[in-house]
């Protein structure tokens, strides 16, 4: 396998968020908050982070803001993905210069391509040679998924080193692993699958619900990487209704509602998204209590 950034838990980061701009406090606060319940990496600027949302300026001083805080005690991962080959790839290069150990690179949405388009797509970025490659495969929101055949060729290319996988499929996730060999780490992206997928051989989970139980989900991980496979299948279930939650309306909407409850940031959400409604609002609360969170 290649050079491992990370095992147990990353979190993608939620990016705090003013009426009128960045909540560069709370942002930094959350990075702590991550830090003290003990997460081994974090994603800035990728979906939990609303990335389409941000300008060019704002993306750049959201990833230099999380590599500072963070100061090198885990990897920082740079969403750069994109429809667009090549503002992936000067993407990266900013990401580089800010101090990030690798880009978090979703499949192209819209245009979309075919799996030949996306090897040719992924071969360009790592080729570059700016930041290590983590694929990331989400057909919910692009329409678009990646293939087990098609990560066996990625993963022979020198600079990609993982994928992010949020489509909860197992087979899909057995067959990559399968046929990839090793060669590359796989993460879930689902936070309901972590036990499952790392169960398969996958190393941790990029997560969305660390933002507001980084130990929790922290702990889930670690018993998994040592072998407490009861402990983990435990601590799921425990957190599976907070995530059921957390999903209830578009991610981030209730997450950032949680967050707001949680004083971790204000509960703002960039059109298109909106806040989350009064219904789901009520359920979420109730499982953050139930969980001691607030």
């Amino acid at each position: 396998m290649k050079r491992i950034l990370f095992e147990g838990t990353a979190t993608a980061l939620a990016t705090p968020f003013f009426k009128d701009g960045i909540d560069e406090k709370s942002l930094r606060n959350l990075v702590e908050f991550q830090i003290a319940g003990g997460v081994s990496g974090m994603v800035a600027c990728g979906t939990t982070g609303e990335a389409s949302t941000l300008t060019e300026d704002e993306w750049a001083r959201t990833v230099q803001i999380v590599v500072a805080q963070t100061k090198g005690r885990v990897p920082v991962i740079a969403g750069t993905g994109g429809n667009n080959t090549a503002d992936v790839i000067r993407r990266a290069h900013k990401a580089r210069e800010l101090g990030a150990a690798a880009q978090l690179c979703v499949t192209p949405y819209y245009n979309k391509t075919t799996q030949r388009g996306l090897i040719a797509h992924y071969t360009a970025i790592a080729e570059d040679g700016s930041l290590p490659v983590i694929i990331y495969n989400v057909p919910a929101r692009t329409g678009l998924s990646v293939t087990a055949e098609t990560m066996a060729v990625l993963s022979e290319v020198d600079n990609i080193v993982a994928i992010k996988e949020a489509s909860a499929n197992l087979v899909l996730v057995a067959d990559i692993l399968r046929l990839c060999e090793g060669r590359i780490a796989v993460y879930s992206g689902a936070d309901e699958v972590i036990v499952p997928l790392m169960s398969l051989g996958g190393l941790g989970v990029i997560s969305v619900i660390s933002n507001v139980a980084p130990r929790q989900v922290s702990d889930l991980t670690d018993a998994m990487l040592s072998g407490d496979y009861k402990e983990a299948a435990r601590l799921q279930l425990r957190l599976l209704p907070l995530t059921h939650a957390l999903f209830s309306e578009v991610s981030p909407i209730p997450l950032k509602a949680a967050m707001a409850l949680m004083g971790l940031g204000d509960n703002h959400v960039r059109l298109p998204l909106v806040p989350l409604g009064e219904e789901n609002a009520e359920k979420l609360k109730q499982e953050i209590k139930k969980l001691g969170l607030i």
